[in-house]
């Protein structure tokens, strides 16, 4: 019996009830008494069993081939709970090395295989750890069905397996058997339901092509969830691999949407146009063309897409954003903001204490230049405010040439590039607003009218490509404020375009030996946005030309350090492909070089979820350094932008920059806020917002201002009245900071972004797409305030445009088969995972119920409350098509 006191085995309910006892002469008297303790009917089974275990070693071979029968039988039609070892399996262990000692000396047979089938079985509660003898037993006996054995055996062979596999793939060793099982397995596991199991099994032996065979109509959406949302967990190449996978069982069952989802994500034109290939239906093509919208891809329908030339102009308004402008103030007029709001109505002097007045006489162009920041985020898209749009005789500070001009040389140009903020996406009525200022002498309005025309034609494609006309021209001007506006408005029109026109031009500013820094810098920059995530091997070649031929002093400039961030956008999210790149940067001058390396494998990295390199990137934090060195700032920033790929990755970055709070350098400090604000941008979760709220207190003033703006970040376009009251005391406990305050009322502007209608997230489609041009946009601004006070408060507050990249309405409208706006109700609740979970389960909790058009907060998802409509995407969020559901019949 002394097998029976000590089983030990891979499989999990091997312990019957009567184990855990507390010594070893209890287990010796339990043993005695065992035979007495047995009720009837397990006693007669057990004496049964016995008798089976002698007549299978009888000589007689019907004899054996009927105790085996028997044996079978029992085994198969025995029932067990969720913790005992079915009782069969029980009474044959002490006779399991009886039957393997037997088996050995038998002659090949058929009752061999028999035999081997039910040693395979006991196997599961006896076999020693890595022995894998059930799969042992198992490859030499019948070819039977496994699944008649139940489930449990077939998850302990499926363990089996992958050791296996892994074992036989080491010595070089055939593993066609191994895989004739997989494939009984696989099926079995589809049949009952256990989709993750038939996935986890065919990730272990490399071979989820066979997936496709097996996936039905039942069970393919949940094989492919788990598919999906397994694939930020995997390394590379696995991960490309399971959602190549996921692509071809969409594609396979006509469930098209999903597939696009897969292609946007994959970024790979190539299977977008076989997503619009593949089905006839209009409609079905303007919904691909709104998700495509969204996402910011940059593509030109041919005649494969649509072959009705009508029907592709239709599709082509759609994917170039033409009709976002009007859904965004339809939602507005609907949720009923229209009214502009000036920035006193968002500072809310009257609820802080006496204090706040006093600063009203400080530094008035400060003050005057902030306001002009908020009036443009408030009232982004709304194509009326109180400040820069409003008619000569109201009595909120008169006209807007009087605004423009209360502030500051380049204050002008933030303020005149605001009018580009409050008309954004309506390119027409915003151009002819802008048109007037570029007709002015001052160089700094003219400048700020060409950042407007920029910013008025982000994400919005347009044939007769207006901006690129109008600021085309303004590249070659003597005059260097001029030129930064032309240059950074291209960058911000045509984010993620890869447009070769600007390449050509850009190139030839950042090879000119004449340029000055700044100029360089923001062509850099824009080149970055423009050929976001291209690879582009020319441009990457002219900025790294333009970073070698830096002296030392221009090393030293805060500015320049911007160079190896317009690098990293070329290559932003595109992992393995900066290798090369990052070589080259190790010849750079040490002042520069280290920065450049970590700021190239963060931005390569983004939004990959790659532990290993947050891991180096914490390695790279953990250095005390010398003074003057800078690198790490962008290692902080770093480990936030790699890890917000998934909610674990997430949580885990949060926790370890709160290590980094307390062990790190000053440098280090100063870049935690910032990151802290990435990992949750539009999300104010209470941890992160304590956090920040504690920091903004900091006694030094860099980690304070970061700080602040990162309460803007997490709060950006959620109207959060916690953040907003915190925002409040902040601007009263920093009325003499002028530098503070600015900086206090840029977080305010943001908390408020178009008064709560707009995100900055940076992932859509259920958090499952990232969008380039958005992440872009947002690095460039978190390198900036990397040194806040040279070049946020410097001049290059301008900088803080390049944020409008990734404002986003945050709302779902419905519209019907003639695009126009619908109203269906729809419940909005916080979103659950429920991958590989069993039945049914509930995608939403704790939602309520509304009409659209409705607002959507981070975490929250949506579904349609009627069945009157058939949604045409999978996810409601942004524009969906709604389609008559003909089966629907309304009760009278």
């Amino acid at each position: 019996m002394a097998a029976d006191q000590n089983p030990s085995s891979s499989a999990a309910p091997e312990q019957p009830p009567q184990k855990p006892l507390s010594s070893k002469d209890a287990k010796k008297k339990k043993d005695e008494k065992k035979d007495d303790d047995l009720s009837e009917e397990d006693l007669e089974l057990k004496q049964k069993l016995e008798l089976y275990v002698e007549r299978v070693q009888d000589t007689d071979p019907g004899v054996q081939k009927l105790a085996l029968e028997s044996m079978r039988q029992e085994i198969r039609s025995a029932t067990s709970s969720m913790t005992s070892v079915p009782k069969p399996l029980k009474f044959l262990r002490p006779h399991y090395g009886t039957l393997k000692n037997f088996y050995e000396q038998m002659p090949d047979s058929d009752l061999k295989k028999l035999l081997a089938d039910i040693l395979s079985v006991l196997a599961l509660t006896m076999s020693l750890e890595g022995e894998r003898e059930s799969l042992k037993f198992r490859l030499v006996g019948s070819d039977g069905d496994i699944g008649s054995w139940g489930h449990e055996y077939v998850r302990n062979l499926a363990g089996e397996i992958a050791q296996e596999f892994q074992k036989r793939q080491y010595e070089d060793m055939p593993i066609d058997a191994l895989m004739e099982l997989v494939q009984q397995i696989v099926a079995f596991h589809m049949k009952h339901n256990a989709e993750p199991e038939a996935v986890d099994l065919l990730m272990e032996v490399e071979d989820l092509d066979l997936l496709v065979e097996h996936v039905d109509n039942s069970n393919f959406k949940r094989a492919c969830l788990y598919l999906t949302s397994s694939a930020s967990y995997l390394p590379s190449p696995d991960d490309v691999l399971a959602l190549d996978i996921a692509y071809t069982i969409y594609i396979k069952f006509d469930y098209l949407a999903s597939a696009l989802r897969i292609a946007l994500h994959l970024d790979n034109t190539q299977y977008v146009k076989q997503v619009y290939a593949s089905t006839d239906d209009i409609l079905l093509k303007k919904q691909f063309s709104y998700i495509i919208a969204r996402h910011g891809l940059p593509l030109e329908l041919d005649e494969e897409i649509a072959a009705d030339e009508n029907d592709r102009e239709a599709l082509q308004d759609i994917v170039n954003n033409t009709r976002l402008s009007e859904g965004y103030l339809a939602l507005a007029r609907d949720i009923e903001v229209m009214e502009p709001k000036s920035p006193d109505d968002i500072y809310k002097v009257h609820l802080i204490d006496g204090r706040a007045s006093a600063s009203s006489s400080l530094d008035s162009a400060r003050q005057n230049l902030a306001a002009t920041f908020v009036n443009a985020f408030v009232n982004a898209g709304f194509g009326q405010d109180k400040l820069m749009t409003a008619p000569a005789e109201s009595s909120s500070g008169g006209s807007s040439g009087s605004w423009l001009f209360k502030n500051k040389e380049h204050g002008k140009a933030s303020a005149a590039a605001s009018l580009g903020m409050i008309h954004l996406w309506d390119v027409d009525s915003g151009l002819s607003q802008i048109d007037k200022y570029l007709h002015s002498t001052d160089n700094h309005v003219v400048a700020g009218a060409l950042l407007g025309v920029g910013i008025v034609n982000c994400g919005i494609k347009n044939d007769c490509d207006p901006a690129l006309a109008l600021l085309i021209d303004f590249l070659d001007r003597e005059d260097t404020t001029i030129r930064i506006g032309a240059i950074l408005g291209l960058g911000i029109a045509y984010a993620g375009t890869h447009k070769d026109e600007l390449k050509v031009r850009l190139s030839n500013i950042l090879g000119d030996p004449k340029t000055t820094l700044e100029v360089l810098v923001f062509a850099a920059i824009s080149l970055g946005l423009v050929f976001v995530g291209s690879c582009n091997e020319e441009i990457a070649q002219s900025i790294i030309f333009a970073l070698m031929e830096r002296s030392d002093t221009e090393l030293g400039d805060a500015l320049t350090r911007l160079l190896p961030v317009a690098l990293g956008l070329l290559y932003l999210g595109k992992q393995d492909s900066v290798e090369a790149t990052a070589e080259v940067s190790k010849t750079f001058n040490e002042k520069i070089q280290k920065y450049c390396d970590v700021t190239l494998m963060s931005l390569a990295y983004a939004g990959t979820g790659n532990v290993l390199k947050v891991q180096k990137l914490l390695g790279i934090c953990s250095h005390h350094l010398e003074k003057g060195e800078t690198h790490q700032g962008p290692a902080v920033l770093g480990i936030a932008l790699i890890a917000m790929a998934e909610e674990l990755g997430m949580e885990m970055a949060v926790r370890s920059l709160e290590r980094l709070l307390q062990y790190g350098e000053q440098n280090i400090r100063r870049a935690v806020p910032l990151a802290l604000g990435v990992l949750c941008i539009s999300n104010p979760k209470v941890t992160v917002m304590d956090t920040l709220s504690r920091l903004s207190h900091d006694a030094d003033s860099e980690v304070s201002m970061a700080a602040i703006i990162a309460l803007g970040l997490i709060g950006a376009g959620t109207n959060n009245a916690r953040i907003a009251g915190m925002l409040r005391n902040l601007s009263s406990y920093y009325y003499k900071e002028a530098g503070h305050l600015f900086c206090v009322r840029i977080a305010q502007g943001l908390v408020h972004l178009g008064k709560g209608l707009l995100t900055l997230s940076l992932y859509h489609s259920d958090r499952f797409l990232l969008c380039p041009m958005a992440l872009a946009g947002l690095v460039t601004v978190l390198h900036a305030c990397l040194d806040m006070k040279s070049i946020i408060l410097g001049k290059y507050h301008y900088m803080l445009y390049a944020l409008v990249l990734a404002m986003q309405p945050r709302m779902l409208m419905t519209v019907d088969e003639d695009l126009k706006p619908l109203s269906v109700p729809v419940r909005v609740g916080q979103a659950v995972d429920v991958v590989g979970q069993a039945g049914r389960p509930k995608t939403i909790t704790g939602f309520q119920t509304h009409s659209t058009p409705v607002l959507l907060a981070a975490g929250e998802r949506a579904e349609l409350a009627t069945e009157k409509y058939i949604p045409l995407s999978p996810v409601l969020e942004g524009y969906v098509i709604l389609k008559e559901n003909p089966e629907y019949h309304e009760d009278h």
